[in-house]
């Protein structure tokens, strides 16, 4: 049989309380994820720091959008695809530097994928930019069920051959479950990896690589 695999991702940070608690964890077990990080969270006071410490311990680091507030699917200008992706990148590289491989996960609202995902002038940026794109087939709502948000992780997990899960570092107390979590899904036997499934990533280097897993997903 074909081994399981999961790999992490933590939407909204940073946050100087719960994203420290995360690295540690990870530390603890030599495990890695990525972290997608918006630019309301990095310009605050000391959370460039916190990304840096991030990188520094050998993750990888998302741009998850400058404002975190409207889908780029539900605003279709090309300014609003600028100001979330371009100027979150400008911001990324004057705070942190290089930061690898361009990363971006798009914002969905509440973990839903549609046409409200990505717009034309979205994927024009993205190819401007030579962007990958990073999507997710889990997303066990950790910010709103906050105690028992691992369960549906492991449901989602059983459901898949591989796994990339939406968490978040974010200061709602559900990070408090992610050690034992971790050592349930090790204790599986399931690989926890920083490669990611091909249904997740639609745009590689700003080039649509799987025209199937981008359908559906762009405002017409």
């Amino acid at each position: 049989m074909t081994q399981k695999k999961l790999t992490l991702s933590f939407d909204n940070g940073p946050t100087e309380n719960t994203t420290p608690q995360v690295l540690d964890v990870l530390r603890e077990r030599n495990l890695h994820a990525y972290f997608c990080v918006t630019g309301l969270q990095l310009k605050l006071k000391n959370h460039a720091k916190l990304v840096s410490d991030t990188l520094d311990a050998g993750h990888r680091v998302v741009n998850h959008s400058l404002t975190h507030q409207i889908p780029l699917g539900e605003d279709v200008c090309a300014a609003h695809a600028r100001t979330e992706i371009s100027e979150m990148d400008e911001l990324m590289n004057a705070l942190i530097g290089d930061w690898g491989e361009r990363w971006f996960r798009p914002f969905g609202g509440e973990g839903r994928l549609g046409q409200h995902v990505f717009s034309q002038a979205a994927l024009a940026e993205f190819a401007r930019l030579k962007y990958s794109v990073m999507l997710w087939n889990s997303v066990p709502r950790d910010w709103v069920d906050t105690q028992n948000w691992p369960r549906k992780a492991l449901s989602d997990i059983d459901e898949n051959d591989h796994t990339l899960v939406v968490l978040h570092d974010i200061d709602t107390g559900a990070m408090a479950h992610l050690a034992d979590f971790l050592d349930e899904v090790l204790d599986r036997g399931i690989e926890i990896t920083l490669e990611l499934p091909e249904e997740c990533v639609p745009i590689r280097h700003g080039q649509v690589v799987s025209p199937d897993h981008l359908k559906g997903l762009v405002a017409v």
